[in-house]
């Protein structure tokens, strides 16, 4: 496994970053346990969660986490484990977004199901107009100050979020935002105009999710042949643009790669990025994601892909203006 820093800190995280959303509600309790196991005796140290996830019983899949924790205390030290706080568990009006209030609250709930000290990296999931940015730091400050919590990073923030936090949080003498998770593959490269260069600029690293947009990128089509169903946003958008996912998948043949893999690849190959978020589903999905910080695409490749899936052209405001 190969690793990087976490943006501008001096924390060294795996370049593939676990995803757990699929614990609980898709992926038992204990095949969830054996992934974690074996994506760690692999080397990968950086889990991604949310409070929300186990959606119909929210919070579950923290609490699948904090059981394997439990189980072998020396896991906890091993991973760096990332929560995320903004959406409402429950149905009080006050229990969505991150106002002081929620962030303190939240954090100590997910402390409690997650059976740790100390959350890693706490994520705000969400841009909340309605919350003034030094009501967000003095609470992060006052948890950080606590121990609670050691860097904080965002999720679907735009540019100019980033700038606002991190703005603010220097102002106030604060670390402020470390890592954007936000939506980005081969298919939806809108970061690129402003939330990358925002990025880049203020040190804070990026963490795409959905790097296969909903399976499009997973060899879909090639499922497809051996009579998987597809359905939703992936099945719409191969409907629409099914000789382009053909192209991609041919190249991915011709490198020798699965087309999952190379389209991890390819964000790893973007200035700025820190590491995709992996989702498996099962254990078979996670080893054959496992080799993907060894996949180095020449600029042939790079070029190649740049002319199947078009990004919007470079950062703002060339991309659409001299």
């Amino acid at each position: 496994m190969e690793y990087t820093h976490l943006g501008r800190t001096g924390l060294l995280v795996s370049k593939l970053c676990l995803g757990t959303m699929n614990f609980g509600p898709v992926t038992p309790e204990e095949e969830s346990h054996a992934i974690l196991d074996a994506a760690l005796d692999a080397g990968v140290n950086f889990a991604d969660t949310a409070n929300v996830y186990g959606w119909e019983n929210r919070g579950l899949t923290e609490e699948i986490i904090g059981r394997w924790f439990a189980a072998d205390k020396s896991r906890r030290d091993r991973t760096v484990i990332a929560t995320k706080v903004y959406g409402a568990m429950n149905d009080r009006p006050d229990a969505k977004g991150v106002s002081a209030y929620n962030i303190v609250r939240h954090a100590e709930d997910s402390l409690r199901r997650l059976q740790t000290d100390r959350i890693d990296l706490y994520q705000m999931h969400h841009i909340d107009r309605d919350t003034p940015w030094d009501e967000v730091w003095q609470a992060m400050e006052t948890l950080v100050t606590q121990g609670k919590v050691l860097y904080v990073g965002s999720s679907n923030f735009a540019g100019w979020n980033l700038a606002q936090a991190s703005e603010t949080a220097k102002r106030r003498n604060f670390l402020g935002l470390v890592s954007e998770q936000s939506l980005y593959n081969l298919v939806e490269r809108s970061i690129e105009l402003e939330v990358l260069p925002a990025a880049r600029e203020y040190g804070i690293g990026v963490i795409p999710w959905s790097p296969l947009h909903g399976g499009v990128l997973g060899g879909i089509l090639a499922k497809a042949d051996k009579s998987r169903s597809t359905g939703g946003r992936a099945a719409t958008y191969v409907e629409e643009h099914r000789d382009q996912i053909q192209s991609f998948e041919d190249l991915a043949a011709e490198l020798g790669e699965t087309a999952a893999n190379l389209a991890l690849a390819w964000l790893l190959h973007q200035p700025g990025v820190t590491a995709p978020i992996i989702g498996p589903r099962t254990m078979e999905q996670l080893t054959t994601a496992l080799r993907v910080p060894e996949i180095k695409l020449d600029d042939k490749v790079l070029e190649r892909l740049d002319e199947l899936f078009p990004g919007p052209g470079g950062q703002a405001p060339e991309a659409y203006a001299w």
